[in-house]
């Protein structure tokens, strides 16, 4: 009965341990989600007033899907943004 015990502790102890290390990934991810999008965000309104003040009319819309692409995709993902908006201008 003592061994049955121990071997359900320790069970129970490596499963909380891989719990919380999966529950830790998955906090990182979310961070890391989180503050991409909040830059993406920022460099989306500056890159649009850049644009406006030189005259070009680019500009990329400030909107759920492009805060989720800038922040998934980051710099790549600015860049296709407004490769699609040149795209759709010419």
């Amino acid at each position: 009965m003592e061994r049955e015990m121990g071997f359900w502790l320790l069970l129970g102890v490596c499963a909380l341990a891989l719990f919380a290390g999966a529950i830790q990934k998955k906090v990182e991810w979310l961070l890391n989600l989180f503050l991409r999008s909040i830059l993406g965000t920022v460099a989306i309104y500056f890159v649009n007033g850049a644009l406006a003040s030189a005259g070009i009319s680019l500009g990329v819309g400030i909107n759920a899907t492009t805060v989720l692409t800038s922040g998934i995709l980051g710099l790549p993902g600015l860049m296709a943004l407004y490769g699609i908006g040149l795209y759709r201008i010419l």
